[in-house]
């Protein structure tokens, strides 16, 4: 005779649980409707920037296949959605004529998900600048910062009915350093120190505009946050002297950053370091970057391993060439950080409550066969990776809600349609959806509020 066994979790009662996506990697439609060519529509076309030469223009089509993919979510029990709007979609030369195409579009996709009892988590930002603002200087000049309080007041105000969760921006670190120092993602424009350095306090001067139109434009019970992909640590053994050196590491990593919104200005030490680099800031720019929010999101991947060294100095341990890793190069496998993200974050700046808006793993080879794609080692990232989110609850640790990255493949930035993130697969040829055995397991944990 079946039976079933009672499932324990430390997760509270409205413990959020979700998916994630952006609109630039799974939209498609980059050239209808009036939407704006962004840095990456750009940046995809230059030979050698993105596997396979791949583009945006088509993705996973959800532009037109919206309805579907939201009957998906629901038939998975899935009722939270972090989405992200496309800024040239609504602004197509970043600070003109309102796109109202754009608009009605979005106006669409929101009644679609209410229709099928899904809250959005709306990003405003997830790096499709308008290429004609890349034009004008791009993250290097004021102009974006001035485009960006436009834009957000636009998109608040027109959908203060439909979105009561508001992100301002996702990743800074990836659409400056990476994008204007390492060149590895759009626009790929290799800039000063001076010039990089201007680049982080703009994009925190948008956070604060952000910040800014919902509390202005947002509505009742508007909440606003943003989310950072924190440099993360883990102590090497968890006694005092290592996890003060994880402290310490966390801090030096992020406080330009989580320490400039939390505190209201850069750190004497911060501003040592840059020397004749450091950022130009005018009056009242940090009254707007340090704006109090309502959470803090974080987007948890992979970290370093760190332990106390002679004299204080916080050693980094390099990884064995064998570590497990994912098929994206980056991505080791440390489920730590989970645990490590989360407490460091909260016992640093006090930030609550913790979203994790992003955690997830990337394969190339996912085929489906028989109709299923048995993707075990996705379904054992998560599995192990909530083990250590749910020690955070337990430990007192304010994270409310965890997003996975992603709801389906997509176009994987510089990687192209060769890297698959989603917990449901698609045949880009076809544009099939098929659930994967990790979207399973995943709804199983959703419809248990536990890990099973």
């Amino acid at each position: 005779m079946a039976s079933t066994l009672p499932s324990s979790s430390a997760f509270p009662a409205d413990f959020v649980w979700g998916v994630a996506a952006a609109a630039p990697q799974i939209e498609g439609a980059a050239h209808e409707d009036g939407k704006g060519e962004s840095v990456w529509d750009r940046f995809a076309r230059q030979p050698g920037k993105v596997h396979g030469g791949d583009t945006l223009d088509v993705a996973c089509d959800h532009y037109h296949r919206f309805e579907e993919d939201f009957a998906l979510m629901r038939a998975l029990g899935i009722k939270n959605y972090r989405l992200s709007l496309a800024w040239p979609r609504i602004l197509p030369s970043g600070d003109g004529e309102v796109n109202q195409a754009g608009l009605d579009f979005y106006r669409r996709l929101f009644a679609a998900m209410k229709a099928n009892g899904i809250t959005p988590w709306v990003t405003l930002f997830h790096w499709d600048l308008p290429q004609a603002l890349e034009d004008r200087g791009g993250w290097g000049s004021r102009v974006t910062v001035e485009a960006f309080a436009r834009y957000a007041d636009t998109v608040v105000a027109a959908f203060r009915d439909d979105v009561k969760h508001w992100i301002t921006l996702n990743e800074i670190r990836c659409f400056t350093t990476l994008a204007y120092e390492r060149c590895t993602k759009a626009p790929g424009r290799k800039v000063s120190a001076a010039e990089l350095n201007q680049t982080y306090h703009h994009a925190l001067l948008c956070h604060g505009h952000g910040v800014r139109a919902v509390r202005q434009l947002g509505g009742p019970g508007a909440q606003v946050g943003l989310t950072d992909n924190s440099d993360i640590c883990i102590p090497v053994t968890e006694i005092p002297a290592d996890i003060a050196a994880a402290r310490a590491w966390f801090a030096q990593r992020n406080d330009f950053l989580l320490g400039a919104i939390h505190r209201g200005s850069y750190s004497p030490e911060y501003l040592v370091q840059c020397g004749a680099d450091a950022p130009r800031v005018e009056a009242g720019d940090f009254a707007l970057i340090s704006a109090p929010t309502d959470f803090l999101g974080l987007n948890l991947y992979t970290g370093t391993f760190v332990r106390a060294g002679r004299g204080g100095v916080v050693e980094e341990l390099p990884l064995p060439t064998n570590y497990p890793k994912a098929d994206s190069r980056w991505l080791d496998l440390i489920p730590q950080v989970m645990y490590w993200g989360t407490r460091l974050a909260f016992e640093s700046y006090g930030a609550r409550p913790i979203y994790v808006t992003e955690n997830g793993c990337g394969y190339n080879h996912e085929p489906v066969v028989n109709g299923e794609v048995l993707d075990l080692h996705r379904r054992d990232f998560l599995r192990g990776h909530l083990r250590e989110l749910e020690r955070a609850v337990r430990d007192g640790v304010p994270v409310a809600g965890y997003f996975l990255w992603s709801f389906m493949d997509n176009f994987e930035w510089e990687d192209g349609y060769e890297r698959r993130f989603g917990i449901v697969h698609v045949d880009y040829a076809t544009q099939k959806r098929t659930p994967k055995l990790s979207a399973r397991y995943y709804a199983e944990v959703i419809a248990r509020n536990a890990i099973v």
